[in-house]
């Protein structure tokens, strides 16, 4: 009777993860957010952006979810990667450029007197919720005290680990620089009071 009942409750629990695992490709499309809404284009259809040429990919691929957890010779993930961080110069005058990697796609880049920044993320997770979500390994390659005077940032898309709206609104309220980002994402940043332009 016993057996019985965990053959059930293992079928059920099967079941599930399996659900789960499809539910992003079968979610509706009405329960997107929508950010933005315009003219049709060679990249927008009235409803989403597309790259043009380009086959739209599965949402999701179950063989590749399923691998990820069944590799057993995967490398352990660090707990902590040690880094000496630097400090930029206030600027940089003339014809001279100097770039900074602070860490993944956050890059300072100073020239003829400008101080841009792309992406910047100094939160400890790359996430909506600070208490979970893929937690930083590697501390940023330049302390957000020790940042210059931020002229320019540019955000490529709204993904947690490039639109980090903590560290914007951090940016937005010590420098008030121009931030310049994608379609749609001037909605996400302005409704954390944040001001951007979005350009196509």
């Amino acid at each position: 009777m016993i057996g019985k009942g965990l053959r059930w409750l293992g079928t059920i629990l099967l079941f599930l993860v399996v659900a789960l695992s499809f539910a992003p490709t079968l979610i509706p499309p009405f329960l997107d957010r929508i950010y933005y809404s315009g003219p049709i284009s060679d990249h927008y259809d009235g409803q989403r952006f597309f790259n043009p040429g380009a086959h739209e990919p599965p949402r999701l691929d179950p063989g590749r979810l399923f691998n990820r957890f069944l590799k057993a010779e995967r490398p352990a993930w660090p707990d902590n990667v040690p880094v000496r961080p630097s400090v930029p110069p206030r600027s940089v005058a003339g014809e001279e450029m100097r770039v900074t990697w602070i860490g993944h796609s956050t890059v300072l880049v100073q020239v003829a007197g400008l101080n841009i920044l792309t992406d910047p993320i100094w939160s400890e997770r790359a996430s909506p919720f600070s208490f979970m979500g893929p937690k930083r390994v590697r501390e940023p390659g330049v302390r957000f005290e020790d940042l210059p005077h931020i002229d320019l940032v540019l955000v490529s898309h709204n993904h947690y680990d490039h639109l980090d709206l903590p560290t914007l609104k951090r940016l937005w309220e010590r420098d008030r620089p121009l931030i310049v980002t994608p379609l749609g994402n001037d909605t996400l940043l302005r409704g954390a009071g944040i001001e951007s332009r979005a350009l196509d």
